[in-house]
């Protein structure tokens, strides 16, 4: 083959491989998914995911600032530290979309849902120099995320993902805050455009790194509210989720550690010795419909019977009932949307 033609070839072939890498990131990367609580921006593509079941986060709150003259290490000058169920995603977005437009979309939706700002910033409001903030603070090398391209496509793996915020211009951040009774939720929105040529997926192209943390203990997922705090919610809205009642798999028999949880129920009941509640239980979609709706049933009447029977309430005072997996509070397609909507509820009759 004469060299002008292997050469064409060589580069038609180059040109095949990154047709097909570009292609396959019309889809969100192997296992991952968009947060319950958080829509993703229209057109956007999941190019990394990490999600862990306990973790912590150091939210900015500030400007980031150098540590030590002349050393890349960086920290805000003002933060929060939370700890909880860790959720990070890395989008990249359309070439004609703007970080501004994107992170102000965030913020509307955010608000909408219950959130509100800690803190926000935008170029070198962030810090020294735009860009830094992801660069030597929120993406630093033992923080990226390195599943695009995925294994055996002809190119380095993980390497679009890893080095998509190597190169960022007009950055944008975004911190909020969600408070509920059952835990508060923070989110973290950083978005900037990636000026790096390495790789033509992320080129010119916004991408966003979103943080979320549920935080809630480790163990339980749960966190126990007091008696007050009930009473807010079910004034506010007329009912309140519990995640500090427990039980074994497939059981309705009530675990010690339920007993904070069902004390303050006690209490919330004596102090208004007119309220009566439904008391709700509720599963995910793990199992058959007939059998959730049962189980359901019979832990809602376990929680009416230690009340009555160790607590003194009054039986005319509570109904139980059961409605398996039939009103959700997020997607039953990851173990985090299963454990929130496995719950008791108090509903004011």
């Amino acid at each position: 083959m004469p060299r002008r033609s292997v050469l064409m070839h060589a580069a038609c072939l180059t040109v095949t491989l990154w047709a097909s890498a570009a292609l396959a990131q019309s889809a969100d990367v192997k296992g991952s998914n968009d947060h319950p609580m958080v829509s993703r921006y229209a057109g956007t593509i999941i190019i990394g995911y990490d999600f862990r079941k306990f973790d912590e986060f150091v939210i900015p709150l500030g400007p980031i600032k150098r540590l030590e003259v002349g050393k890349n290490t960086f920290e805000p000058s003002k933060s929060r530290r939370v700890e909880g169920r860790a959720t990070r995603i890395l989008y990249v977005g359309p070439p004609d979309r703007s970080p501004l437009e994107i992170v102000r979309n965030y913020e509307l939706e955010l608000k909408k849902n219950g959130f509100e700002a800690l803190y926000a910033c935008a170029a070198v409001q962030c810090g020294e120099k735009d860009g830094w903030l992801a660069e030597f603070y929120l993406y630093t090398l033992d923080k990226r995320l390195s599943q695009t391209p995925p294994p055996n496509t002809g190119r380095p793996t993980g390497q679009v993902s890893e080095y998509a915020l190597s190169s960022p211009i007009n950055q944008r951040y975004l911190a909020m805050q969600r408070s509920r009774p059952e835990g508060d939720t923070y989110v973290s929105v950083y978005v900037a455009t990636n000026r790096s040529t390495h790789h033509k997926e992320t080129q010119d192209r916004p991408v966003i790194l979103l943080d979320v943390i549920d935080a809630i203990p480790i163990e339980t997922g749960m966190v126990t509210i007091d008696a007050a705090a009930m009473a807010k919610d079910i004034s506010t809205t007329g009912h309140v989720a519990l995640y500090g009642i427990h039980f074994d798999t497939d059981k309705a028999d009530l675990k010690p550690e339920s007993r904070p949880t069902l004390q303050e129920i006690a209490a919330l009941l004596k102090q208004d010795p007119g309220l009566k509640l439904h008391i709700v239980g509720h599963t995910d979609n793990v199992g058959a419909f007939d059998y959730n709706v049962g189980l359901s049933q019979r832990r809602a009447a376990a929680v009416v019977k230690d009340l009555t029977a160790t607590h003194g309430i009054a039986v005319a005072r509570l109904r139980p009932a059961g409605v398996g997996m039939l009103a959700p509070v997020a997607p039953n397609d990851s173990e985090d949307g299963r454990a929130r909507n496995r719950r008791v509820e108090l509903v004011k009759q």
